[in-house]
């Protein structure tokens, strides 16, 4: 029986460990040749190692599959543009780009300094358009050849992005600019037989095992949120079966998986003249509008902000 991507050619960023890892591994097991890139800094991007790239190389290579190392800084563009290459050159193509390399430096706003926000901004969000802008000038080059490619871009964004959570304002802006950039970059490839979506994942990595609501979960609910589930979805969205979903952002925790729905008009009125005259109009409008969603780990009191942050 054909496996579900047999031969298929993909990129995974910040594919050494945790969700990234699980990607690649489970991107292999159903048929695709992988590009393992990883940078191998730590938590907060400091660092480079690509011993843990490798070593998921080695583990495909064992299981029967196909792989190669990239080190590349995703945020680098030079070094994005190589890392398209190199998958074009190794395998003779591309046809899934996976943007899952991500740092964390969370701090209230209060006490972020610059550089917190400059670093996470960089590898998220630039990391993100530097691979999708030059596998897209790849694409869109085939298309007009007459060589179109079943392709897919699948992005990672970030329950804080789309929901908010409290000591993560570089990192949910980010997050929410990634589903942003995936629903227009799914418009703007839709001519070139490119869909882009992207996962908003919760699960237990390194990355999160410390933060609230997660250091405080028991095995039983550790093992519930195990990254496969992310690399399960991945996984689908990356095959043919997903030709006629685009601009979609999937909420993946454990085995649930939904579509996330965006920013929507809600409750309206019409202005007065002068500002003087609003306050009824916009008092009206906030009380029938519903709260904004609540991620998980931050209650809310009743006009939608957290509790108890200092």
């Amino acid at each position: 029986m054909t496996r579900l991507i047999e031969g298929r050619v993909a990129i995974i960023t910040g594919a050494g460990r945790g969700i990234g890892r699980e990607h690649a591994i489970s991107l292999a097991s159903k048929g695709a040749k992988i590009v393992v890139n990883d940078l191998g800094g730590d938590v907060t991007g400091e660092g480079g190692d690509v011993s843990p790239a490798q070593s998921v190389v080695d583990e495909i290579i064992a299981l029967g599959g196909e792989a190669v190392v990239n080190g590349s800084n995703v945020a680098d563009f030079g070094q994005a543009e190589a890392m398209v290459n190199q998958a074009i050159e190794t395998f003779g193509g591309l046809d899934i780009l996976i943007n899952n390399a991500g740092i964390l430096r969370d701090r209230m706003i209060f006490k972020m300094d610059e550089s917190d926000w400059d670093a996470v901004i960089a590898v998220h969000l630039k990391g993100t358009f530097a691979p999708t802008h030059h596998a897209a000038k790849y694409w869109r080059e085939q298309s007009k050849a007459g060589n179109q490619r079943d392709a897919r871009i699948i992005n990672t964004s970030s329950p804080s992005g789309i929901y908010g959570n409290v000591g993560q304002s570089n990192y949910g802006a980010a997050k929410a600019g990634i589903a942003s950039f995936t629903t227009i970059v799914a418009m703007e490839l839709a001519n070139y037989g490119v869909t882009c979506n992207a996962i908003a994942p919760a699960a237990y990595t390194r990355m999160t095992k410390d933060l609230p609501g997660f250091s405080e979960l028991t095995e039983e609910q550790i093992g519930g949120m195990d990254p496969r589930w992310i690399a399960n979805v991945a996984c689908w969205l990356a095959s043919a079966e997903s030709a006629s979903i685009t601009g979609r952002v999937f909420d993946v925790v454990g085995d649930r998986v939904g579509v996330a729905e965006g920013w929507v008009l809600g409750p309206h009125g019409s202005q007065t003249d002068e500002p003087e005259g609003l306050g009824d109009v916009m008092r009206q409008i906030c009380n029938d509008a519903r709260l904004n969603s609540n991620m998980f780990g931050t209650p809310q009191d009743g006009n939608g902000r957290p509790h108890n942050q200092n």
